[in-house]
């Protein structure tokens, strides 16, 4: 399996550098194209659709590899999940692609989302059997559970990519650490065909930053949030559901970035009394240009914080394989005193709105005073 690997993604990475450039061309072609507006970065036209070559890289080289994967590798239920991967995947990048050109309606991309979801839910059988919640043992789930929420989790990711594609490679780099510690996990699980697609993903993702990194050549598009966002979905939960070990926080940590950003977005829009969905410059990337860091440097913090939350993810998927509840305990405590400091730091709730930060300093105020009379 080794060479698989190697193989695998020296092919991707190679197939993403020749067919991004490619790609750019037709997207000016036929209009895919990304025009500035008070609330975009860019100050020129950009193309979009590079989530074509990502996607078309991926997929070649997955039909490259399968027949020289040993038959003890896939059991019908891998099978099932690659077939669910490759289907799954096609739509959502095609509802992505027509979105980089024609601007669809969002309710017309949700149904199609769903429906996308309830193709592999029902015609793959891709669904939660098992979980480990915390301080809990391993449960099946019953399918009125597990269907729903299958269905919600796949829509859901899917469309985390986009809250956080606002600069040059961000939603890629994000993208490419979150599946990166996947592959960690899979490896650890020894969970040979999840290893596979990520190592996959992993090199045309890389082959696609080459143009896209600041300053970008080609935007990812909807295109490539989209079917990042589904294979995110996919493998971050349903690729572990065959040995029954996953965590219900392990998923979340993942997409700790945006989902956090997405939360505290709903919350800052909240207290300032405006609609829930309505776009603003409030955004994590928007907060640190702000605080006078470069685009370059913004990308790059995000990456460590999307790597953060990697290494938490990895300490959790494998605190879970011994039931060790006191280290998800622990992850729970360091997340959540990181994610609220850092919100406050930065300003993602609000400029002003600093409980936790002004708690801490009045509890050393108060140290020092009671040191200071002694």
């Amino acid at each position: 399996m080794l060479m698989i690997y190697i193989i695998g993604f020296v092919l991707t990475l190679a197939l993403a550098l020749v067919l991004t450039p490619l790609v750019k061309k037709f997207a000016f072609l036929i209009g895919a194209v990304d025009k500035p507006n008070a609330r975009k970065v860019h100050t020129t036209i950009m193309p979009r659709l590079g989530g074509l070559g990502i996607f078309a890289a991926v997929m070649v080289a997955l039909f490259a590899v399968l027949p020289f994967i040993p038959d003890e590798y896939l059991s019908t239920r891998d099978v099932n999940f690659v077939k669910a991967f490759m289907v799954g995947g096609t739509l959502t990048m095609l509802l992505g692609a027509l979105d980089d050109r024609f601007q669809l309606n969002a309710k017309l991309k949700f149904v199609v989302q769903i429906v996308t979801a309830c193709i592999v839910v029902f015609g793959f059988d891709i669904r939660i059997e098992f979980a480990n919640i915390p301080f809990h043992s391993y449960s099946s789930v019953e399918s009125w559970i597990a269907i729903p929420f299958t269905i919600l989790w796949i829509v859901g990711v899917t469309n985390a990519i986009n809250l956080i594609d606002g600069l040059d490679g961000l939603a890629a780099g994000v993208s490419a650490i979150a599946i990166g510690t996947i592959a960690v996990m899979s490896f650890i699980i020894g969970n040979e065909i999840i290893a596979v697609i990520c190592l996959l993903l992993l090199g045309s993702i890389i082959g696609f930053l080459y143009f896209n990194f600041h300053p970008a050549k080609i935007f990812m598009g909807d295109s490539g949030a989209l079917f990042l966002g589904f294979s995110l979905a996919l493998l971050s939960l349903l690729g572990f559901k065959q040995v029954a070990i996953v965590s219900f926080l392990t998923p979340l940590i993942l997409i700790g970035v945006p989902l956090s950003d997405t939360m505290f977005a709903i919350v800052r829009r909240w207290m300032q009394k405006k609609p829930i969905f309505s776009p603003d410059k409030g955004h994590l990337h928007h907060c640190l240009r702000e605080l006078g860091f470069s685009h370059r440097q913004t990308v790059l913090i995000i990456y460590g914080i999307a790597a953060f939350f990697g290494i938490l993810a990895v300490i959790q998927s494998s605190a879970a394989l011994y039931s060790a509840n006191w280290v998800t305990f622990v992850v729970i405590c360091i997340m959540a005193f990181f994610l609220q400091i850092g919100a406050e730091v930065i300003g993602l709730i609000g400029k002003t709105k600093r409980p936790l930060l002004n708690f801490l300093m009045r509890l050393r105020l108060k140290v020092t005073a009671e040191r200071g009379s002694k």
